[in-house]
């Protein structure tokens, strides 16, 4: 008998290091390849036969109101979004935690990594060669995580979806409704409080190959993906500071954020190795760094 799953898509963050596209709308709903970040992970979602679908929303939430029509989807409304970390948003969700997929808004899966239908729990993962500053897992002989620290040499590090089984789901959701009364706690990651309970929470390393997963942090690194983000970066920004000093969209890059509000922006970036700040506040709102 099929058990029946379920999914929660994480989609409430700022995502602040994707300036200036983060400014103008969600990371979730940018195009990558012709298709809407989130409604491709929902397609391949329900093409799995998941259709209980939860997305938790913050950040600029309306703009994920359309999706309710369009595919049916539930969402929910973190309200602590700028306050406090990931941990907020799950805490929302506890009561549609069973066999449940764990997702991000903004992974990018070239093939559809929810067909296959897993009855123990585990947390995705890539490896990397050489040096990397994500949490690296430590496992034991049989594929259970042992430990999870941050930063490794060749190591598998935890990436995109996760599936909690219900005995999981079940063991999770006490320890974090115990501990989110703690400051600490609500400005971490969910994955912390994993991590110190990792004997009580038994889950397994998924291994992916590369390219089978892919999580864009910057707008120069979904360039390196979807090339048409270098003549075109579909950021009404960036099109009014080309416009402003005759420059191509492709010579932008190197974005760094030093200022954000509800109405203004401020925020650096590289052209032909020259360093500029763009000031959405001021009459000149571009000059050199």
């Amino acid at each position: 008998m099929a058990i029946r799953r379920n999914a929660i898509i994480m989609a409430a963050g700022t995502s602040s290091r994707f300036v200036p596209l983060s400014f103008e709308k969600p990371k979730g709903l940018l195009e990558v390849k012709g298709e809407v970040l989130i409604e491709r992970q929902i397609r391949q979602l329900k093409e799995a036969g998941i259709s209980d679908i939860t997305i938790v929303v913050g950040y600029k939430a309306e703009l994920f109101k359309y999706l309710k029509d369009k595919y049916g989807v539930s969402l929910v409304l973190n309200e602590d979004f700028e306050r406090y970390n990931n941990t907020s948003s799950v805490i929302r969700v506890l009561d549609k935690l069973e066999n449940t997929f764990l997702c991000s808004s903004d992974n990018y899966f070239p093939e559809n990594v929810f067909v296959k239908e897993e009855t123990e729990s585990f947390y995705s993962a890539l490896f990397a060669k050489g040096d990397t500053s994500e949490y690296c897992l430590t496992t034991n002989s049989d594929g259970y995580i042992t430990d999870v620290h941050i930063g490794g040499h060749d190591a598998w590090y935890m990436v995109g979806h996760v599936y909690f089984n219900k005995d999981f789901s079940s063991r999770f959701s006490r320890l974090l409704e115990k501990e989110y009364a703690s400051l600490n706690t609500r400005l971490g990651y969910w994955e912390d409080v994993y991590i110190r309970h990792i004997q009580e929470l038994p889950m397994k390393i998924h291994k992916y190959q590369e390219g089978d997963i892919f999580e864009f942090d910057s707008l120069d690194e979904l360039r390196h993906f979807d090339k048409s983000y270098m003549a075109d970066t579909r950021s009404a920004i960036l099109k009014e500071i080309c416009s402003m000093k005759g420059w191509q969209e492709g010579q932008l890059g190197s974005f760094q954020k030093m200022r954000q509000t509800d109405t203004s922006l401020m925020f650096s970036f590289q052209v032909d190795g020259i360093r500029y700040l763009y000031d959405s506040t001021k009459k000149d709102k571009v000059e050199k760094a």
